[in-house]
This record gives structure tokens, sequence and C-alpha cells, in this order.
């Protein structure tokens, strides 16, 4: 049996007292409040102290010695405490009777205070003397003007929020110059007052940023200050202060912004503590301030930004404060990309890159590549590249800078059909959900439970910023390969073409397989185009084969007719004024000839071989280099081009046909590289060391191989390592030795008869001794 607890007599009590209260036998019983009564004595203390009369200051004034009084009374009607008003306050006014003995003195004072003969008597300090007080004067006139100006406490109306408090400006008040304005001014004396003001002005300006950056928390409402002196009217210093003013806050704001946005997040009912509070009312107020910079920088960069129907002329002094203006938001973009109003200036900017000024053309520019270079989560540049776009479905013509940018991109591995594969995952996840669905109550928790683990891990790993960035980069391959279509098809500027079709080689990788038809159609019509130059032809040649060396591969896509193109346009580069096409022509044989090699011809081949050859001795050293490095390139990878290193034409299919602009039937096999034996006469010798190479055959080792410091070079390297851009020999040309002659051999300078010099000396000697010739005839 089990033992019952035992219960003890009150607790028994209890219950049975709870059961009646709940049955309603008995009521429950209610607490008494305490006895809160006050003694009748404290009470009786309160009243006596309430109904006494308070004397509201009549006994003050027989405290004070009558001395005392006079010199008071003799001070206040003097106007001797006029330093009292600078200081400014606010209190809410209450209303006091004044007695009748108040309102007599007050009369009084006011009596003595009237001064109608235009002077005014200023009281010093007295001396206490052993006869007593003695009391000095001085006689002023009372100047109007010259009465200072009370100093305001300005609450702060930057935040709405922030009705009942207010903040103390610093007082800075300019020093007046001595000029006489009755009398004629000169000019020194303008310069001087200006000097003068100016430099008061920049005092301040220095004394307020300086005050900020030291404690930006509790120095915040400088920004107003400073920003108010962007208002200032002064026509003497007018355009000056502004340009040191947004200097100088330009500077200030790079300092003390954050790297982040700011997000002004206000959770309803619930308590912050006292920093928390102290630093959100920081970070708004300088919200605020950061947006009311912003606009004046927006109103003065506007003053160069002309439209249609615009007469109005711009003074240089505007300009200048413009192109600091849009110097100014160019800098914030690149030091705060991220930060609260980067797209209101992105906004700004951008149509700016169309700017008819090439001033202010040349400042954006530069600013935009620096922001798509160190834009390391892509937003930014997405929202530029969108912005771009707009702004060239509204605007016909525009500068060829606003497409230039859109180079510096550097997208490598972005795959644009990540859409595609996206809905076949998503199919794969269905079916697996499907599956799911059949699990038990706790297989479904344990799943979701190890898919927020790997949720997390893929978060410590940075996996997620990393599909964040590519679907970033998805977004801006599309958006500029829709603004290139748009110029390809619209389009007939050559300038505008030449850089889409240059961006289109660059990122001609990243076209979706769907386009590529539509592609070759296009560039095939363009080529046919009169009005198309080398430079454009040879960019549509070279996105051509760059799309169908990687994905194209798998298309049936004929590019005969671009090489016959570029086979016959071949010879249009020389070392003359076209040699900057260089470069782009060996990219454009290193697509077509080395990446596509397996997809073409001996025949073609080999007579680009020769044809390239030819090519080389009409260029610069480095040019030449160039193709010789491609040569030993293709003698490396194809073994069908040694035909041309045998003299003996019998070999070939026929003659040789240099004028036949196709390389199938131009017959280079009846041939040989002869080009090598002039190269090998070159005046640079990495040239001759090249010839020789490619001549032997271009062997690996022996006599006529390469060094390794040149075998391992490309083709791009050795154009570029070899350039005289900078006015530099590569290899440096040596100090030519000094002629010195062996002992017995005679020197170019000597004689070789002797007796001919000395003949010549003695004709010399007899002429000195008679006098110049003319004299004796």
């Amino acid at each position: 049996m089990p033992v019952k607890s035992k219960i003890s007599q009150a607790k028994r009590n209890n219950q049975k007292k709870n059961k009646l209260v709940k049955q309603g036998v008995i009521k429950k019983a209610t607490k008494k409040p305490k006895n809160n009564n006050i003694p009748n004595q404290i009470k009786q203390t309160l009243q006596d102290y309430s109904e006494e009369e308070s004397d509201h200051g009549e006994d003050m004034l027989q405290m004070v010695d009558e001395e005392d009084l006079d010199f008071l009374k003799q001070a206040i009607a003097n106007r001797s405490y006029n330093l009292l008003d600078k200081v400014s306050y606010k209190t809410k006014a209450k209303k006091r009777k004044l007695q009748t003995d108040d309102e007599t003195l007050e009369n009084e004072y006011e009596e003595q205070m009237e001064d109608t003969s235009g002077k005014r008597v200023k009281a010093l300090l007295p001396i206490k003397t052993k006869k007593g007080f003695v009391h000095k004067e001085i006689v002023e006139d009372i100047i109007e003007e010259e009465q200072p100006k009370k100093a305001t406490i300005q609450k702060a109306d930057i935040v709405e929020t922030e009705e009942n408090e207010s903040e103390v400006e610093e007082i800075f008040t300019l020093q007046e110059t001595d000029i006489d304005l009755s009398k004629p001014i000169s000019a020194t004396q303008l310069l001087a007052a200006r000097n003068e003001a100016l430099r008061q002005k920049k005092i301040h300006i220095g004394t307020l940023s300086s005050g900020l950056l030291e404690n930006p928390e509790e120095k915040v409402t400088n920004l107003r200050s400073l920003i108010k002196l962007l208002d200032d009217d002064v026509p003497e210093t007018y355009f000056t202060v502004k340009k040191l003013v947004i200097v100088s806050l330009l500077e200030v704001f790079k300092d003390i912004l954050p790297d982040y946005e700011l997000k002004n997040f206000n959770p309803e009912n619930v308590k912050l503590k006292k920093d928390t509070l102290k630093l959100q009312k920081y970070e708004v107020i300088l919200l605020a301030h950061y947006r009311k910079f912003l606009q004046k920088l927006e109103s003065y960069c506007f003053m160069v930004a002309k439209k249609k129907g615009d007469s109005r002329k711009i003074s240089e002094e505007e300009v200048k404060v413009a192109e600091l203006s849009v110097q100014a938001m160019c800098d914030l973009l690149i030091a705060h990309p991220y930060f609260n109003y980067a797209h209101n200036i992105c906004q700004v900017l951008v149509p700016f890159l169309n700017n008819p000024r090439k001033n202010i053309r040349e400042i954006v520019k530069p600013a935009i590549c620096t922001v798509f270079k160190e834009d390391k989560k892509e937003e930014v540049t997405l929202k530029i590249l969108r912005l771009i776009n707009n702004y060239l479905k509204t605007h016909t013509h525009v500068c060829v800078d606003m497409l230039e940018v859109l180079l510096v991109l550097n997208l490598r591995d972005v795959n644009i059909n990540i859409k595609m594969e996206q809905e076949i995952k998503n199919k794969k996840l269905q079916a697996k959900k499907g599956r799911l669905l059949q699990m038990s109550k706790r297989e479904r928790k344990r799943k979701k439970k190890l898919k927020e683990l790997e949720q997390e891990m893929l978060e410590t790993k940075a996996e997620e910023s990393k599909q964040v960035k590519q679907k970033n980069q998805t977004e801006i391959i599309t958006v500029i390969f829709n603004i290139y279509f748009r110029i390809l098809k619209n389009s007939e500027n050559n300038k505008l073409l030449s850089a889409c079709l240059e961006g289109l080689t660059k990122f001609a990788h990243c076209i979706s397989l769907e386009y590529y038809v539509d592609m070759v159609n296009v560039l095939n019509h363009l080529l046919k185009e009169d009005w198309l130059g080398y430079k454009e032809q040879l960019h549509c040649i070279q996105t051509l084969f760059i799309m169908l060396s990687g994905q194209g591969e798998a298309i049936d896509i004929d590019p005969t007719r671009f090489y016959v193109h570029l086979y016959e346009d071949l010879f249009v580069t020389s070392a003359c004024n076209t040699h900057r096409n260089t470069l782009l022509v060996l990219k454009t044989l290193v697509d077509a000839l080395i990446k596509r090699r397996k997809k073409i011809t001996n025949k073609r081949i080999i007579n680009f071989v020769k044809r390239l050859a030819i090519f080389s001795l009409q260029l610069l050293h480095n040019g030449a280099l160039g193709c010789l490095g491609l040569l030993a390139n293709i003698f490396h990878l194809n073994s069908s081009v040694d035909i041309l290193l045998d003299l003996d034409s019998s070999s070939g299919e026929g003659k040789y046909q240099p004028y036949i602009n196709d390389p199938e039937y131009a017959n280079a096999s009846g041939t040989a590289l002869f080009e090598t034996v002039l190269l090998n006469r070159h005046y640079h010798p990495v040239v001759k060391m090249f010839a020789k190479y490619i001549a032997s055959g271009a062997p690996s080792t022996g006599d006529a191989s390469l060094p390794h410091q040149y075998s391992k070079l490309t083709v791009e390297e050795l154009f570029e390592k070899f350039d005289m851009f900078e006015m530099g020999f590569n290899p440096p040309v040596p100090v030519p030795s000094k002629n010195v002659t062996p002992k017995g051999r005679p020197s170019r300078s000597d004689f070789i008869d002797y007796s001919f010099y000395e003949e010549c000396n003695n004709v010399l000697r007899s002429k000195e001794a008679t006098g110049p010739l003319w004299i004796s005839i």
C-alpha cells in the first residue's frame, strides 16, 4: 500500500477555505489599504507655508549699499552692459505682476537712458581709494550700424522628430575694413580688402572642418554652417568661397562617411540605450546634410548641361565651379560606392558622358572606369549600365566615351545560359520535393535542420555572395549585348560602331548560342558596306572567329568569306599611320589560324604563312617580331608548312600567284620563304635571330634555336615588349668605342703619302709669312 504524504493543519484549513470561496459560501477577504493619513501637525505646517506670502524680492534693495545701487543705476543708464546683447537664449515668457515700487524704478531707468544728443556715456570700472569710489566715464557717438548683431540659437530643422531640441552654432564674425566709402577707393585697397575677407573665410572654413574631423559625432552641426557658406552672396568672394567649401566638404565626407549603407531603423515599443540613440541621431543628421550637399552639387553641375533652346551664357567662373562639382561627385562615388545616394550620384554623372565639353567627359569617364574596376559586388556596375542603356534608348547622337567605358569590364567566367540551367535544376528539385512528401514527420524535421545547417555553411564559405555576383554578372552581360545589338542595327556612326565592335570582340565568348546565326548574318552584312573602315572590318572578323572558337564549334557555319576578307586586306597595315592596327591584325590572325587550326585546310594555312612573311617586311621591328612569332607557332603546330623551306619549286602544285586574293588558289607551295633572307639583314638583332630561327625550320635545340627568354613569349608579348612607344630601343644600343689605331698603321685622318703632307705644311707657312692670299695678289 502506498503511504500517503502528511499535510499540515494550516494547509488543510486553506484548502477548505478556498473550496468554500469557489462555491460562494463565503467571500474572499480583501487586503486593507495602508494608512497614508498625514499627521495633523504636518498638514497644519504645510497649510501655514502655502498661505505665507513671498516677498518677490522687495527686500533685495534694502540689502544693497547706497554706493553700489548708485553705480548700478549709472551703468544701466549709460549702456555699459552692451556685451550682454551677444547672449541669446529662449525661455518661456512668464507673466508677472510687478509691484508699484518696481514700476517706478524701471521708469526712472528709462528716463536716464534716453539721450537725444546722439552721444552715449560709457561707464568704466570704478577705482576704490581712501576717500571712496572714483567713477570714470567715456563719451562716445552712437552709431546704429556698429551695434553688434545678436547670435540666435537655431533649431536643428534637419529631422522632423527633433522639435524640442536646439543646437548652438559657432559664432564667427568678419572684421570690418577701415575703408572710407566717401572717398575714391583704389584697386589696391579693394584687392587688400578682398584678400582680408577671403583670409577670414578660410580661417572660418578651416576651423569648422578641423573641428568636425576631430570629433564628428559632437561637431556634426558644423556641416550645416559649411553648407550655408555655399549660399554666401558676397560678390568679392562668391566663387572662391564656393570652391573652398566644396573641396573642404568633399574631404570631410570622404573621411567620416562609412563604407556601408545606413538604414533608418526605428522599432516600435523598443527602448534603446542612450549610446544607441545618440549614434542613431548622428547618422540621421549626417545623412540629411550629405543629401543637402549632393543637391547643391547637382544644381552646380547642371549649369553646364544645356538643353535644346537654352540660350543662356555661362561665365568661366561658373564653368569652373561646375567642373569642380562634377569632380567632387566622382570622388565621392569612387570613395564610397556602397553608401547611401550612390544611385543618385550615378544618375547625375551618366549623362555627362555625352556632354559637349571635353573637360567634363574627361572627368567622368576615368571615374566610372575606376568604379567598374574596383566594384567587387558588381552592384554599382549594374546600376550604371542600366542608366547607360536607358540613356541610349532616348538619345540618337551619343559620344564614343559612353561606349568606351564598357571596355573596362572584365567578364570572363560568365555563364549566359544560367537561366536554362536553373530551370533544369528546379525540375530536379520538384521531383525531390515529391519524394520528400512521402517521408515521415521525423524525417522531414531532420531534413529541414540539415538544410539550415548547409545554408549556414554556405554563408561561412561566402558561396552565397558568389552566387549573387554571378547573377549580377549575367544581368550585366545581358544589358551590354542589348546596347551593342541596338547600335549594330540602327547606327551608322563609324566611331560608335567601332567601339561597339570592339566590345563585341571582347565579350564574344559570352554570347548565347541562340544569337550566333543572327550575329554572323549581321557581321557579314557589315563587311559589305562601303562606309565601314578597315579597323571596323577587323573587329567584325575577329568577333566571328572568337565566337566560332568557343561554343560556336558545334554550329555549322562556313567562315570562308571571312578568311578571304582577312587575306585580301592584310597589306593595308604598314609602318605608316596604320601601324596602330598591327596588334589587332595579329590577334585576329591568332584566332583564325591558331585556335581554328584543326578546321583549316593545308592550302589555306600555307598561303597565309607566305603572305604573313611578306607582311612582316613592311612593319616596324615590333610588328615584324609579332609576325615571326606567329610563324614560329604555326611551324610548331603544322608540319605541312615545311614545304616553304624547300627551294625546289617543282614539288608545288603550280606557279605562285601573289595577286589572287583567295588563299585556296594562290599556290604558295610553289615558292619559298625568301623573305627570311632580307629579315636576316634587319637592323634589329632580335629580328635577325627570329629570321634565322624560322629559316632553319624552328628547331628546339642547336645553334639556330631561340634563347629561353624569347622562346616562351607570346605574339602579343613580343609586340608590346619591343615597342618603341617610350622612345627606348630594346635591347639598348651599346655606346660606340673610341677609334684607337695600332701603331704603324695610319688612321683615316692621316695622309698615306707623307711627302704631300709636308708640301702642304710648307705652303701654309709661306702664306702666313707673306700675309693672306688675296693681299699678295
